[in-house]
Order: structure tokens, then C-alpha cells, then sequence
């Protein structure tokens, strides 16, 4: 059954509340929002982009009333195409709501909490935050490339940090369709804004509430027990992953499946002093030594423990040359209005045939090229020695904790470090986090030579001994390239494939999750199902509970995309 809706008349109610320039109806201006970063697309009738929370909420109403599908949408950097409509099989309507104009960030208690919009950045926040000497829960990897607080949050997203965990709240503004198809607003963001919603909304917008409205409930804005479970080496789970019931509550998890309007955060004190360590070894047993040695044994967490290995270091050195060039001279503040460049440049170019396919891609991969080498002279000599890297950042009293133990240790183990200087930190850091560029970048110059890509998001369970892949020569000989690197403290590890041409995927994706499956792990770890993978019943029972009638960013998970979950 297909919903049958007056088009012209929605569109004419929407331009009312927006004015037309904010309803976007044009199909060649609805490609950016409608195309995932790396995968999924599909058509929406309209793309609203509000300015205002209460804007948001009106637009909100008329799909519930005119039986439209909603999803909600931030900087649409996400890797599993879960901010996006993915086909063309639904039972109604789409329209997309773009929430980046809706970017307030309100700071509570000192800068101790933040409550953060449905379209603010991290990168925004880590900003904001500094003049109170603090940080916000991400401030590496999605915060280079302009990730929304709220759509962390909403993923669960993050977790390189290792005394962080995954981005985690009980407190949050949202909006959700109930079992009787009516629409409500859920205040649990622990602030008194009034009783109606349109009170609610605007109150919160115009930041109308005083310091004794400000309630501090017994709620988690921050998943406060990661420490010690992370350090808990012996468990046979692991230590985050996506499906993860302890960790789904309200906005946190869902995925898209309410409307979430703002979201209130713990934020961290900038450490005094940080020191970035470089390891690099032949075996990657030494750094799952390292590891349980830290974990159990340091009276000090990491900051955070970066793995690369050679090959995908190689891969990141020549293919994500530009991205790191980019944020490196330019600031993370750039990588929005360059992706934004790539996508009208492949637009435009899709309208000339002589033109090739991803023809942004192979310019800037043709300008990096005639760029200088990028990296630091002693990791492109430990590139040289050893085929597994980790970058480990301390702070404050670890540094010295840090030091002495792998002084000591690589008197007995294969392998070295160095510590590095200011510069060399900041390279070997962006170095790790542009890597995750790098196999698109390669499928989409070789493409006619290659076969499909893909990307394995996988959380090893904290015993594991056996963490980097070894895979059998029935698999392997089918591979053009092979990347692997993560976050290795915790496990988590992203495993990115592309396969020879005329290899069937699906087939060997099939034999790499049941070997993952037998080993405890769990999948997606942090990227979230999106339309990649499927929703375990943890997940897909709670994003029933959400939403019920099925009209939020139905598909999720690979779940029914018809109405009631039909």
C-alpha cells in the first residue's frame, strides 16, 4: 500500500512556516542531503532546514498529520547511510530535516554541562568550552570532519577516548509519535521550560530559564562506569558496541527513531600536560601485551591508543594526503565546506559525459600527488622497521607512568617507541584519523578495475588475545587491498576491505561475521547499524518502543520499512 499525500499542498504549508529558500524540492539541490557520505541514497519529497527549535516542531506536526516519513539529519557524515533515505521501497512520503542552522550550545554550571542543539558541532563546542578550561566528550576522529553533538548521541557513538566510552545521556529534549499516531514532546533534559510544547521550545531557544530551574536528576549524561569496565581485561564481552542495552536509553541509541531537539552533556577538564607516545613492533602480541598491562596495571588511563597498520598507513599517506593537508593547515572547521565542494563538483560533473565518474576524487587525488611528503621523518623511519603502529596519547601524572614502563619494557620485547614532539603528535594523531578516507578514495580512481568495498566495524571481546586478522588464502587471494586500524585499548578495531573484481561480497562477508561470531564480538561496535547492517534484537526492540507507528527513519537495521513495522 502506497499513502497518497496533496504534494503541492504540503510543499505551500511548509514554505509558510520556513520561507521557500529552506524548502528544497529542487532534485539536483536534494542530491547532498539525499546521497550518504559513503553509502545509501534515495529520494525525499522535500529537504526543510529550520532555523529554530519550534520550527522544527511545526514542521514535525504537519508530517505526522499528512502521514509523511521523517528523518531527521545533521552534517550527513555518517559511514552506514543512516541519516539518509536508503531505496525507493517505502510505503510514503520522506522528508528530510536538516537540523546544521539549528546550532545553539547553551553552558550550564561553569562548563561543567552543556546542552547541546539538534545541529551543534563538536567541533563548536570544543570551542566554546575553552575558555572554561574543558572539552567536550569527542575531540578527535568524527569532530575533524564537522559531526553533530546530537547525532553522536543518537549512534552512541565515539569511544576512542578511553576514559570516556561511547557518547551517552539521559537527559534530552525529543519529540515521538506514540501508539495512537499522536505527536509528543518528552522534556527530560532536567530544565524547567514551561508546560506546552511550544513554551517548551521556545523557552529552551531563547535560553528563558534561570539558574534554579536547572535540575541535576539522578541521570547519567555521560556513561560514568566505562573506566572500569574497559579495564575489566578478563571479560569475555566486549567493552562497547552499538547493540549494547545498558547504553540505549531515550535519545541515546535510537538511531533517528525520535526527533531530538538538544541533548545535556558532561564535558572534562583540559589535562595540564599530554605527551603522545609512538610504539611501533613486528607482533601484535607486544601491543596486546602493552595493552592489558596498561589497562590492569596503570594507576592512569590513557587519553587514547590509536592502531595503524603498515598497509593502511601506506594507504593513508597517498590517499588521504589532501583531507590531512586540509585540517592541518586549514583547521577541522574546513572539512564541511571541502566535502560540500566534492559533492556539487560530482554533481556537475555527472551532467557532462566526457567528464569521469567521481571526478572530485581524482582532482584532488591528482593535486596531493604533487604535494610534498606530509609526515614526520621518524614515522616514515618506523614505517620502514615495523608493521604495526599504535599511537598512544597520557596526560598529567601518566606521562611519567608511561614513560618508565615502556623504557623498561622494550628491554625485553621487540619492538621501540619515541616520544613525540608537539608537531609530531598532531601528525601521527590526524594521520590515524584521516586513514578512514583512504580505501574510498582508492575504490573511487580504480574503480573499473576493482570489485565492491567494505567496511567491517567490529568490537572484540576483552579477553581476545588473537585481535589482528589472519585470514585463510581461500579469502585473502580474493583481496585488492585490505586496511586495518582502531582503537585498540578497547578493542574495536575497523577492518576495511575492497575485493577483487567479479568477487561475490555478500558471500565472503557472510564467512567474516560467523568467524566474528565465534569469537564473542559484537558488530557494529560504533558506526551503527544504519542501513548496512542488521539490528539485533536489543536494537530493533528498543527502536520499536520509540517508535511504534514506524514513522521516524524507517529501515533502520534492515528492520520493516512500512507503517506499524509491517
Amino acid at each position: 500500500m502506497q499513502y497518497k499525500i496533496e504534494k503541492s499542498k504540503i510543499i505551500k504549508d511548509l514554505q509558510s512556516i520556513l520561507g521557500s529558500k529552506n524548502v528544497i524540492t529542487s532534485e539536483w539541490n536534494k542530491q547532498p542531503y539525499c546521497k550518504g557520505w559513503r553509502y545509501g541514497e534515495g529520494e525525499a519529497l522535500a529537504v526543510i532546514k529550520p532555523r529554530t527549535l519550534i520550527e522544527i516542531w511545526k514542521v514535525l506536526q504537519i508530517c505526522v498529520r499528512e502521514n509523511i516519513i521523517v528523518i531527521m539529519q545533521a552534517a550527513n557524515t555518517g559511514l552506514t547511510g543512516g541519516s539518509t533515505p536508503f531505496g525507493s521501497d517505502y510505503d510514503r512520503s520522506i522528508i528530510i530535516i536538516n537540523t546544521m542552522r539549528v546550532s545553539d550550545i547553551h553552558i550550564l554550571n561553569k562548563g561543567k554541562q552543556i546542552v547541546g542543539f539538534s545541529g551543534s558541532t563538536l567541533f563548536g563546542l570544543e570551542n566554546k568550552l575553552a575558555q572554561f578550561g574543558r572539552e567536550p566528550h569527542s575531540v578527535i576522529g568524527s569532530s575533524c570532519i564537522g559531526a553533530s553533538i546530537v547525532g553522536g548521541v543518537c549512534n552512541n557513538s565515539g569511544g576512542a577516548l578511553v576514559k570516556r566510552g561511547p557518547a551517552y545521556t539521559e537527559l534530552s529534549l525529543y519529540a515521538q509519535i506514540n501508539s495512537k499516531g499522536e505527536l509528543e514532546l518528552i522534556n527530560d533534559l532536567g530544565i524547567e521550560l514551561g508546560k506546552s510544547p511550544d513554551d517548551i521550545l521556545n523557552n529552551l531557544q531563547s535560553k528563558n530559564y534561570k539558574n534554579n530551574q536547572i535540575q541535576f536528576p539522578n541521570k547519567l549524561a555521560s556513561d560514568n562506569k566505562y573506566q572500569n569496565r574497559v579495564r575489566d581485561i578478563e571479560a569475555d564481552t566486549p567493552a562497547r558496541f552499538n547493540a549494547d542495552g545498558r547504553r540505549l536509553y531515550g535519545a541515546s541509541g535510537c538511531a533517528g527513531k525520535i526527533a531530538v531537539f538538544a541533548v545535556r552533556l558532561d564535558t572534562y577538564p583540559i589535562p595540564k600536560r599530554t605527551q603522545v607516545f609512538y610504539l611501533g613492533t613486528n607482533s601484535p602480541y607486544v601491543l596486546g601485551k602493552i595493552r592489558r598491562d596498561i589497562l590492569s596495571r596503570f594507576k592512569n588511563l590513557p587519553t587514547s591508543g590509536e592502531y595503524l597498520h603498515r598497509d593502511c598507513y601506506d594507504a593513508a599517506k597517498k590517499y588521504s594526503k589532501d583531507t590531512f593537508i586540509a585540517i592541518d593547515k586549514m583547521g577541522p572547521s574546513f572539512i564541511p565546506k571541502l566535502f560540500e565542494f566534492k559533492r556539487k563538483v560530482d554533481l556537475i560533473a555527472e551532467k557532462f559525459n566526457f567528464l569521469p565518474t567521481k571526478f572530485s576524487d581524482r582532482l584532488m587525488q591528482f593535486l596531493s600527488d604533487l604535494l610534498p611528503n606530509h609526515l614526520p621523518h621518524r614515522m616514515e623511519e618506523y614505517r620502514k622497521l615495523y608493521e604495526h603502529h599504535w599511537v598512544i596519547e597520557m596526560s598529567d601524572e601518566g606521562i611519567d607512568e608511561a614513560q618508565a614502563y615502556l623504557e623498561k619494557f622494550f628491554l625485553d620485547n621487540e619492538g621501540d617507541f619515541f616520544e613525540c614532539n608537539k608537531k609530531e603528535a598532531k601528525k601521527a594523531i590526524l594521520h590515524r584519523f584521516v586513514a578512514a578516507s583512504a580505501q574510498g578514495r582508492y575504490h573511487a580512481i580504480n574503480q573499473k578495475n576493482l570489485g565492491e568495498m567494505m567496511s567491517m566495524d567490529i568490537a572484540f571481546p576483552r579477553n581476545e588475545k588473537d585481535w589482528f586478522e589472519k585470514l585463510p588464502p581461500e579469502i585473502d587471494d580474493l583481496l585488492e587491498m585490505k586496511l586495518y586500524y582502531g582503537h585498540l585499548f578497547c578493542h574495536v578495531l575497523h577492518q576495511n576491505y575492497i575485493f577483487k573484481k567479479g568477487v561475490d561480497a555478500d558471500a565472503i562477508k557472510q564467512k567474516l561475521l560467523k568467524t566474528y561470531d565465534n569469537k564473542g564480538a559484537e558488530y557494529p561496535a560504533e558506526h551503527n547499524v544504519g542501513h548496512e547492517y542488521f539490528a539485533k534484537d536489543s536494537l530493533s526492540n528498543f527502536y520499536k518502543k520509540l517508535d511504534p507507528t514506524n514513522g521516524f527513519n524507517p529501515g533502520i537495521g534492515k528492520t520493516s520499512k512500512r507503517k506499524h513495522w509491517k
